[in-house]
């Protein structure tokens, strides 16, 4: 299968951009590149998923051995006229048109993207499109007429209940799902017969020795902590984190709550939570090795990198119930803790401060756990396998 020329299809594309299918999709792409593909990537020229402003310049350009093709968004989001627009087509009677509309407004809008994927196709063996949600997989699905998977990294979410997505789900002929939690989710509202589909994920490194101590005296961090990793915004369950550690600290004042990752939203000034902000690869693995346990706090997940980067350096974490595939990990790793609400959160977070015996088996058995289920030689063999599927015997 090697040599195959595999092109993706994904919203933003970049060393910088962090965001789960982002980062997902890149890390697929270069790891097949290394495995002997033709990877492209058509993406837009937007770094920033709230505005969909215009940062990496148009054209052509490698990186980390793909070839990434990049176009203008036409136009940028107004996130906050954006939110008010779903509020309504959400919860109100509207018709297909109007879900158009408001996938304009979601965007990345880039009609060039959609030109180029059309003149690119005979380019390409397949196509395989990260996450269901945008702009670019929309129209992208109806533009690629040949062989075709989407990775769709979806939680439960009012998006998936529009009618334009079941155009979306209909369209590939191959499912790269997350979880199985995932799979089960969508299969309540879109059907898979006939289909090809199996749960992959993305792969995981496991991180060799760590420089614990050099990192915790970069940052003079001296108290035992907890640690959040990603965007820290309101969407992902900071601000409901954020309060309940409070409540928390109040009668544990020992441990401090650290968070790393983007901030995209205000902190209250209170003595034991403290942003590093964006740190390096393996910065955040040093922080992740040095906590007491990672916090997951969002209640929308298909897969959460995070939290399988925690459990490769035997750290254990406390998630939100409600995310299913976060709870399936802990259950089927026995790898962590999940709560619901105020009360659980200080009950669980309390016991892995006080317990380190806890805390060790946790993460022995995350690590076990992310060996067995994620390292990339089983992602990458998934992926050739759905390749072979999609391109069929005549093709390989």
């Amino acid at each position: 299968m090697s040599g195959r020329r595999i092109a993706f299809v994904v919203q933003r594309y970049g060393q910088e951009v962090m965001g789960g299918s982002e980062l997902h999709c890149r890390l697929v792409a270069e790891r097949l590149a290394g495995a002997g593909f033709a990877c492209t990537v058509y993406t837009t020229t937007a770094k920033d998923y709230i505005t969909w402003k215009n940062e990496y310049p148009a054209g052509d350009s490698i990186l980390n051995g793909v070839t990434v093709k990049r176009c203008p968004v036409e136009t940028e989001r107004d996130i906050r006229a954006f939110n008010e627009y779903s509020d309504w087509i959400f919860f109100n009677d509207h018709s297909r048109e109007d879900e158009i509309e408001w996938l304009r407004r979601q965007g990345p809008e880039s009609p060039s993207l959609i030109k180029a994927l059309e003149a690119g196709e005979p380019d390409h063996d397949l196509f395989v499109f990260f996450t269901y949600l945008y702009y670019n997989t929309f129209w992208g699905l109806r533009a690629v007429k040949g062989r075709k998977i989407l990775a769709p990294t979806a939680h439960d979410e009012p998006a998936l209940r529009l009618g334009i997505m079941k155009d979306v789900f209909a369209a590939p002929s191959a499912f790269m799902f997350n979880t199985a939690a995932e799979k089960e989710m969508l299969g309540r509202y879109f059907s898979f017969e006939g289909k090809y589909g199996d749960i992959v994920g993305v792969g995981v490194d496991i991180p060799g020795a760590l420089d614990a101590s050099g990192f915790l005296g970069k940052f003079g961090i001296r108290d035992p902590y907890v640690l959040y990793a990603g965007r820290i915004e309101p969407g992902k369950g900071c601000g409901e984190m954020i309060d309940y550690f409070i409540r928390f600290s109040e009668k544990s004042p020992d441990v401090h709550l650290i968070l790393i990752g983007n901030l995209l939203m205000d902190l209250p000034v209170h003595p034991r939570i403290r942003c590093l902000g964006f740190l390096t690869p393996e910065e955040k693995n040093q922080a992740m090795a040095s906590a007491l346990a990672t916090i997951h706090p969002s209640h929308f997940e298909s897969l959460c990198m995070a939290a399988l980067e925690s459990m490769a350096v035997r750290t254990p974490v406390l998630v939100q119930e409600a995310a299913d595939p976060l709870k399936q990990h802990c259950l089927q790793g026995k790898s962590g803790l999940y709560f619901s609400g105020a009360g659980e959160f200080a009950s669980a977070l309390g016991l892995l401060v006080r317990d380190s015996r806890l805390r060790e088996a946790l993460g022995r058995n995350g690590l076990a756990y992310v060996r067995e289920n994620y390292g990339w030689d089983r992602i990458i063999d998934k992926y050739v396998r759905a390749f072979r599927h999609v391109l069929g015997p005549a093709r390989d």
